[in-house]
């Protein structure tokens, strides 16, 4: 039995790992799980699964769940209490499910305390890759993908050697506004960019998808996990979102990954690989009813988002940490109502233009230039 640490458990990913778990009691054991401020939720998960340890933000909502639990077990806040639940005991595995940049210190103490990582949460690996897979190969941990592009790569590849690869090609649904000019963007509502077409995520990921920001960052991902160079790297507009990925080989011949649009079966691979189990209550692919596949070649300049990542990840070094963390608080900021949808990739490309990028950074660089990154998206509503 797989023993799991899950950090991140009341989002889309956490919800659906936890899905994955109870539809398999006798594959995956929950030892800890952290949440945020979704504290019905979080209670919900802590009755049924009884883990060992329980993290949470703050010390009220601490003190909430101690009240409230029927059982014993330690109950930490913070981000001291977020480590500790990603390092846990004799745990295989953290799932990574976090949301935003507080994901990377647990998952570098987790891979220092020899746990495999199933990584979902995209900005780990964008703000600090290089130290990330630095030290997964040091201590000899896996880093497994839990994105469905990733997964789908990952299972393409198959161990495929590197020399042999010609292309990765991440598809994109193109999210919320895809059909839209960048005319007709100028007063879309948050309303209307959180109804994506194809996928039930979370708030900040679908606004990311609608920007294609989303996608931009899986590039960057894709170049730490698959150790490819982003000339090896392209991007392709699928609106059915049945083929999640590819892998296109030297002699031309190009292997897809295709399913439904369910974020049960990337997670559930990434738990059980190399093993597959079956997925109960789950929807099969019937080709016969989608009855035709459309692809596009991208728009760089329509999606100037996915452009601004893939110049970050060419820069290198300090860039993508600010690309991230500028477009945090930028998409915060509109989910707010406080700037318009495209004042997001706006401001984004003022804080990448304002910086000059440190080469291998070290962690304390990293998070330095993250947060003077948030702090300069601020200043720009005055």
């Amino acid at each position: 039995m797989k023993k799991i640490n899950l950090i991140g458990s009341t989002g889309s990913i956490g919800i659906q790992t936890l899905d994955v778990i109870r539809s398999h009691p006798e594959k995956f054991k929950l030892e800890t799980l952290s949440f945020g401020r979704n504290f019905e939720e979080g209670i919900q998960q802590i009755e049924e699964f009884k883990p060992a340890l329980i993290s949470v933000s703050s010390d009220d909502i601490a003190e909430k769940v101690k009240k409230e639990m029927t059982y014993t077990a330690p109950v930490l806040s913070g981000q001291e209490g977020l480590v500790e639940a990603a390092v846990y005991g004799d745990a295989d595995m953290l799932v990574n499910a976090v949301m935003g940049r507080i994901g990377l210190e647990p998952t570098l103490k987790a891979i220092e305390a020899g746990k495999n990582i199933a990584i979902a949460n995209k900005e780990t690996l964008v703000t600090a890759g290089h130290i990330v897979t630095e030290m997964s190969r040091k201590h000899g941990v896996k880093l497994i993908p839990v994105d469905s592009e990733h997964s789908a790569i990952d299972q393409c590849l198959h161990g495929d050697s590197e020399k042999e690869v010609s292309k990765l090609i991440l598809t994109a649904s193109g999210g919320s506004f895809r059909d839209l000019s960048r005319k007709d963007l100028e007063n879309v509502t948050v309303k209307d960019a959180l109804k994506h077409p194809n996928w039930n995520m979370g708030a900040k990921i679908t606004i990311d998808s609608a920007t294609m920001m989303n996608k931009g960052l899986e590039v960057i991902e894709a170049k730490w996990l698959f150790n490819m160079p982003y000339e090896k790297i392209d991007v392709l507009l699928h609106k059915e979102s049945i083929i999640h990925s590819m892998v296109e080989y030297i002699d031309g011949s190009i292997l897809a990954h295709l399913g439904t649009p369910d974020m049960r079966v990337p997670i559930q691979y990434a738990l059980s690989e190399p093993d597959r189990l079956d997925l109960k209550g789950g929807d099969r692919l019937k080709l016969w009813e989608v009855g035709a596949l459309h692809f596009e070649k991208m728009d760089y300049d329509r999606f100037r988002c996915l452009k601004m990542a893939f110049e970050a990840g060419r820069a290198g070094g300090t860039a993508p940490a600010v690309l991230n963390a500028a477009n945090e608080v930028a998409v915060s900021l509109f989910l707010e109502g406080k700037i318009s949808f495209l004042d997001i990739e706006t401001f984004v490309e003022k804080a990448l233009d304002s910086h000059t990028p440190i080469s291998n950074p070290s962690l304390e660089e990293v998070l330095s230039a993250d947060k003077a990154a948030r702090s300069s998206v601020l200043t720009y509503l005055n």
